[in-house]
């Protein structure tokens, strides 16, 4: 950033008697209700060469400041974009934010003391840990790779037209009561970067939305160990004048010091990274991601490669890592597999197996910094779990490697499963942009892209769940679970395709949908269907589990019962029973509950009364009632309602 991009005060003009009066409660009350949103705005406009952990703390230190002490002036409130009047109170804390976050980047001159916001934040600190936001995709990288390239006011001009959406004239006057000189020239600057407002909103930029990593755990032993080896030895050396002869004695069988581990360098060494062969896969007792070979046009790459070991094993403050629940991010213990290296959309992507988990390396085309590092579980993968790796997101889309045994590729929009599917192109492997449903809100929708891969025998259905292998979809009772291919298995899934949002993230493996009751409504307007849809992990635990109950003519279910980490619908007990209030259409209220085909009776009690034989109980109720639900089974267990 350049010294006089900023001028060293506001504008003389940015206030007037005219201008809207701020009481310091009022500014308060806005500062809380959009911390978030202000934190972000600080985070986007801060010299990326702060370093993400840094520029988080410094986001919040500013955010937290803006709070004025007593009365102030603000300049006229510019409109939104959409025509909305923007709060005093808000537009006065967003200025002092977008002032502040300005002035951290101006260079510390002589002798001149420094600004408060030129320091590193005193509060809030954390000792031993490093925070930084989640990291995104290959289009999030890129877009921060751009904004890193432009001056404080041409950053502050793109993020307040994109995330404030305001028009040119409010970014004007903005800027200039932030004290910018030369707003025009900030103006064209942001000009020079693509419009991808859009991913402003994205969790890459996201300075409340964290991950915490250890700081260099090695380097802090090693500083602790020198200190109090500085100590000791000014104690060991005065003890040694006194000692007649030679001093210590010889050090027996210890190593020298800082003895190299040859494991630990050949791990980083990227002519030992093992390949598979290209046709490993067609003689192997295994068919997992062992038998992958290495794809991509940069497989020769060895400086790319380097860099890539290198970050995994030692990831520094700007690189973004993020795992799935319950998988380890410390480097390999040996050369782990190379799988894929090559250009993807923006980013240039290594991705690499070491038996136990799969990890992406990206990095922007045009440079280094920004890099991302993700990791995700695959023990126990098999055939049916191994056949694809999300190679990188980009424009709402998402590429995927598949499997060397995949012969045919498509995309379907499984909420429309007679809409038909889309074939994608398969080139080395890697397919054609596919819409991802990663970013869909589960209110809003209508639509969710799954993939379709078929090796000539078997077809299989995954869906991007936000992770790098994909989550694979099935129906069925619980033990005799199919892949969800055909147009009957397809046609059950589609009114809850939308759940599969309330499991982004979890390190999901599989998802099943069973169908265990039908259930006649008691106006005589059809019958109610019962599906228990339950996604299981790839550590084991922490499967969730939700029972919706859909009546005829309903586009999606409805979640009647959630649980989290109960064997319930899963193939060590198949056993569910759930229930859900329902108005008919004469307005009474009824608890309809279902079990599974092995309940013999049901029955509701609390603020419910009622019983039957069978797996099915209708019972009169009164709106907002609660009842407890408890199940009879074949062999005289009980089983309790889901919830």
């Amino acid at each position: 950033m350049q010294p006089q991009d900023v001028a060293p005060s506001p504008a003389p003009s940015s206030a007037s008697s005219a201008d809207p009066v701020v009481d310091v409660e009022q500014a308060e009350a806005a500062l809380v209700e959009h911390y978030p949103r202000l934190a972000r705005l600080a985070y986007l406009v801060l010299p990326p060469g702060l370093g993400r952990g840094r520029r988080v703390l410094t986001a919040h230190a500013l955010a937290q400041r803006a709070l004025p002490r007593n009365r102030t002036t603000t300049p006229v409130v510019p409109a939104q974009a959409t025509g909305r009047e923007v709060d005093p109170g808000y537009a006065l804390v967003r200025l002092r934010v977008v002032r502040t976050a300005l002035e951290a980047g101006l260079p510390l001159r002589r002798p001149a003391w420094p600004r408060r916001s030129q320091l590193p934040p005193l509060l809030p600190h954390v000792r031993g840990l490093k925070l930084f936001p989640r990291s995104g995709g290959a289009d999030e990288l890129a877009l921060d790779q751009r904004l890193s390239a432009l001056s404080g006011p041409g950053r502050a001009a793109y993020v307040l037209r994109g995330l404030e959406r305001l028009p040119d004239d409010g970014v004007r006057q903005v800027l200039r009561a932030a004290g910018v000189a030369d707003v025009d020239a900030a103006l064209r600057e942001a000009d020079g970067v693509p419009g991808q407002y859009g991913l402003l909103g994205s969790p890459e930029f996201d300075p409340c939305s964290l991950q915490a990593r250890p700081t260099d755990l090695l380097r802090r032993r090693q500083h602790m160990k020198a200190a109090l080896v500085a100590g000791a030895a000014l104690v060991v050396c005065g003890a040694l004048l006194g000692l007649p002869g030679d001093g210590w004695g010889p050090d027996g069988a210890a190593a020298p010091p800082y003895a190299r581990n040859p494991a630990a360098e050949a791990a980083l060494d990227p002519g030992r990274l093992t390949k598979a062969a290209p046709a490993a896969w067609e003689t192997s007792a295994r068919t997992d991601f062992s038998v992958w070979p290495a794809r991509g046009d940069l497989t020769g790459d060895a400086e790319l490669l380097r860099r890539a070991l290198a970050v995994w094993a030692r990831p520094g403050e700007s690189v973004g890592v993020s795992a799935t629940p319950g998988t380890q991010t410390g480097g390999p213990a040996g050369p782990p597999q190379l799988l894929y290296a090559g250009d993807v959309d923006n980013a240039r992507v290594v991705i690499l197996h070491d038996g136990l988990r799969l990890v992406r390396y990206a990095e922007p085309k045009d440079g280094s910094a920004g890099a991302a590092l993700d990791f995700a579980r695959t023990d126990g993968a098999d055939r049916a779990a191994a056949t694809a790796v999300v190679l990188g997101r980009a424009d709402g889309n998402v590429r995927y490697l598949t499997a060397p045994w995949v012969t045919k590729a498509a995309g379907r929009d499984l909420v429309a499963p007679d809409s038909g599917a889309r074939e994608l192109t398969l080139t080395d492997g890697v397919t054609s942009p596919l819409a991802t449903p990663v970013q869909q809100q589960s209110g809003a929708c209508t639509s969710w892209k799954v993939l379709e891969l078929s090796d000539g025998s078997d077809t299989r259905v995954v869906t991007d769940l936000g992770e790098l292998v994909p989550a694979r979809l099935t129906t069925g009772r619980p033990g005799l679970a199919k892949d969800a291919s055909g147009a009957k298995a397809l046609g059950a899934w589609a009114p809850y395709a939308c759940s599969l949002g309330a499991v982004r993230g979890q390190g999901v493996r599989s998802v099943n949908a069973w169908q265990f009751a039908t259930q006649p409504l008691p106006d005589g307007t059809g019958a109610g269907a019962w599906v228990c849809t339950r996604a299981e992990t790839w550590r084991g635990d922490g499967a969730r589990v939700l029972a919706q109950f859909r009546t005829p003519g309903g586009v999606q279910g409805a979640v009647a019962a959630r649980a989290q980490d109960v064997p319930a619908c899963g193939e060590r007990d198949p056993q569910v029973l759930a229930g859900v209030l329902w108005k008919s259409e004469g307005g009474h209220w009824y608890l309809l509950a279902a079990g599974g085909p092995d309940t013999e009776s049901i029955e509701a009690t609390g603020g419910i009364s009622g019983a039957a034989d069978g797996n099915l109980l209708t019972a009169r109720a009164e709106q907002g009632a609660r009842a407890e639900l408890r199940g009879t089974l074949g062999g005289g267990r009980t089983i309790g309602g889901l919830r």
